[in-house]
């Protein structure tokens, strides 16, 4: 039987390129406005000597949804309820919202890595205990990856690098610039999206996205 080259270089074109695709791919994780909380602030809301109740395990490793929920008011006064609690405690709290969010709160919180809130958004906290106010603390979280030590040399990026994502979701062909790479021996692969960005690219919890160049 006789092949013709032309064919058979354009299949194989094709399983090379599958293969790298698939190589490429990143699992997604869409994060809802969730709050982070310290001893302190914990203790506020709930009473002294309050654990946080787990409720489920998060993709990260030592990360987890709690069952408790609070309320966040902003200066509209208006109040977004049931914002779940994610654990464990850290030593400063931190609130993250998305855009959409922060028109109902009416603050201006700036994009940010997650810890990073020094001159962030001012946001009031509500808990059954007590409340308490943020003079910094709330953002909107960075787009990010998250990746292993082996996960990162396999994509070839280091930690605090730079990436530009392609997604295809739901007819929408998008490209996600400015995406953080944050490589530890502490993560799995995943990449991080809030609820805008993911509505908007027509993803959500599941769906793979392709890293296509560094930024």
């Amino acid at each position: 039987m006789e092949y013709d080259a032309k064919v058979i270089t354009e299949i194989v074109s094709k399983v090379i390129s599958a293969c790298q695709s698939e190589e490429a791919l990143v699992p997604v994780g869409v994060s809802n406005r969730h709050i982070h909380l310290s001893q302190e602030h914990l203790e506020i809301l709930f009473g002294k000597g309050y654990e946080l109740t787990k409720l489920k395990d998060l993709s990260q490793p030592g990360q987890y949804a709690c069952k408790e929920q609070l309320t966040l008011i902003g200066p509209s006064l208006k109040a977004i309820e049931g914002v779940r609690v994610l654990g464990p405690v850290r030593k400063e709290s931190q609130v993250e919202i998305s855009r959409t969010d922060s028109f109902t709160l009416k603050v201006k919180p700036p994009v940010r890595e997650s810890g990073k809130i020094a001159g962030s958004a001012p946001v009031t906290i509500v808990g059954p205990k007590g409340l308490v106010t943020l003079k910094e603390g709330c953002i909107l979280a960075n787009r990010h990856i998250h990746m292993s030590l082996e996960d990162g040399k396999k994509f070839g990026v280091n930690d605090g690098d730079y990436v530009a994502v392609q997604a295809k979701g739901d007819g929408k062909r998008t490209t996600l610039y400015d995406v953080q790479v944050r490589v530890s021996d502490k993560f799995a692969l995943e990449m991080h999206l809030d609820t805008d960005d993911a509505n908007a690219c027509g993803i959500g919890n599941g769906c793979k996205v392709k890293i296509v160049s560094n930024d």
